[in-house]
């Protein structure tokens, strides 16, 4: 028997688990890494750090599956996108990671977009501009840390810089590198001409290959493989954008269906063959893991990451939480939550906070607005996809808030859609694995006919979710005067 490692760095947790070639799950463990805060606006990861627990937890899944590590066949890393992991001439750490969520590049994204840079790199790259991607934050680093700038010897994603550690081998993945505002949608490769309109001279050097999310990148190490519980010579394969693979899992194959994931990110996505030039949105569209497709989707830093943060303060578990707010009229309450703690999909610069209080309201009350803003907002962007994709009649959700009944029927009360939530567990790490099954030629097809979860809509509170809605949009309107 034959098995297969998926490794999910997201932004809370790294997780790696064991899979035969039918998607069936022998093994998965989780650790938590440390987001670095020591400044507003500021979310960094310790790179040397962030490979011990990838390390600790590869060798954990190894041992608690009882599988030999001989008979892991291949590896996949699926992982939060954009950020920025660099590393010096002599391929160590330069410095801290930055990641997607750091919003120390504020004020430059804003300046480009006084100047219509994005609209300038829009027809080329097919992204937006945000305080996040790769590009703000290197010029961020190149105007206030120049010489740290100047060492920078490759430029990496977060799974990237983890496939280097395993190989010694660099390359930038293409689901996740096409999403970087440095590659041209139109040519498939990096463009010198974007940097140079981002001030970013000389940075396309920087870059290492680009390598399909299939293929074999390298193989395990000696080193790796002592820290880790692998085999040397283990194959290790390009790996994916965690969205691309959640995509995969939620086994979107056409323009009738759409997947909303609710994770440390809400992101609403769609799989397409072409990129449709009539659109008046800008929307996002990478490089899809299936070869002449693309995936389409709108994301912000607006999700479950909020709730989790009031979990901590208040020290609550969430199945009080849910049978707290099971007790609540659903959208009956005037406290509307703002859901912008890490960053706001209303405008830059957009921070979170409570409205309508009054004296009779509860910490039920509470969190109750705090499942509602996260579906609010969740709302912003599936109303502009379905613009892109009018055909689309299915929503599949992914994502830690499916495992509540309460969160999961909310989102169905309030959108009206039939929920499909597709029986998977761990959809980072087992889209990472189907791509390391592909690398080494493995047959499989563990998506097609998969078990799905269904949930209908109540029609009975349709209307007062859609009434507060308004209410919270209004508010977020208003909330952009402060700005």
């Amino acid at each position: 028997m034959n098995y297969y490692l998926g490794i999910d760095c997201g932004g809370t947790f790294i997780k790696a688990a064991l899979f035969d070639k039918s998607g069936k799950m022998f093994s998965c463990v989780r650790e938590n890494v440390q987001v670095i805060s020591e400044q507003a606006g500021y979310a960094e990861r310790d790179m040397d750090e962030l490979w011990q627990i990838c390390a600790k937890v590869i060798r954990k899944t190894i041992e608690t599956s009882q599988i030999n590590a001989t008979q892991i066949k291949g590896i996949g890393i699926s992982a939060q996108g954009k950020g920025a992991f660099l590393l010096d001439q002599h391929n160590n750490p330069l410095g801290r990671a930055i990641l997607s969520s750091d919003q120390r590049a504020l004020a430059i994204v804003k300046q480009w977009q006084n100047q219509g840079i994005p609209e300038r790199l829009y027809p080329i790259t097919r992204q937006t501009l945000w305080t996040g991607h790769p590009v703000s934050i290197l010029r961020w680093i190149k105007e206030h840390e120049p010489e740290r700038y100047q060492k920078i010897g490759a430029v990496l994603m977060s799974h990237d810089y983890l496939r280097f550690c395993l190989t010694g081998e660099l390359y930038c993945e293409e689901t996740n590198i096409s999403e970087s505002n440095l590659y041209n949608m139109n040519t498939g490769n990096y463009d010198a001409h974007l940097a140079t309109l981002l001030g970013l001279d000389g940075i396309i050097d920087k870059l290492p290959p680009i390598i399909p999310a299939n293929q074999i990148a390298g193989y395990v190490t000696k080193e790796a493989a002592e820290l880790t519980g692998l085999t040397v010579g283990t194959a290790v394969v390009g790996g994916l954008f965690d969205v691309v693979s959640t995509a995969l899992c939620a086994n979107l194959d056409d323009e009738t269906k759409l997947n909303a994931v609710l994770g440390t990110w809400s992101v609403v996505s769609g799989v397409t063959a072409n990129i449709d030039q009539q659109q008046t949105i800008p929307f996002v569209y990478g490089c899809y893991a299936e070869s002449g497709k693309f995936l389409v989707h709108e994301a912000s830093p607006t999700s479950a990451g909020n709730l989790e943060w009031f979990v901590k303060q208040w020290h609550l578990d969430y199945e009080h939480i849910n049978q707290m707010i099971a007790t609540l009229e659903p959208a009956s309450s005037s406290v509307l939550f703002v859901p912008f703690l890490y960053g706001s999909n209303a405008g830059l610069g957009m921070q979170a906070s409570f409205y309508g209080m009054q004296a009779h309201h509860t910490q039920a009350h509470l969190l109750q607005a705090i499942y509602e803003g996260v579906l609010f907002a969740l709302m912003n962007h599936l109303e502009r996809m379905q613009k892109r994709f009018p055909q689309a009649k299915i929503l599949r959700v992914t994502g830690g808030p499916t495992k509540s009944p309460i969160w999961r029927q909310m989102l169905a009360d309030f959108t009206g859609m039939r929920l499909e939530i597709p029986q998977v567990e761990e959809t980072g790490c087992l889209g990472a694995a189907f791509m390391a099954m592909q690398g080494v030629n493995e047959s499989a097809d563990i998506f097609n006919g998969q078990s799905m979860l269904y949930v209908e809509p109540n029609p009975i509170y349709f209307e007062a979710y859609q009434t507060k809605y308004q209410r919270y949009k209004q508010l977020t309107e208003a909330l952009k005067a402060m700005l």
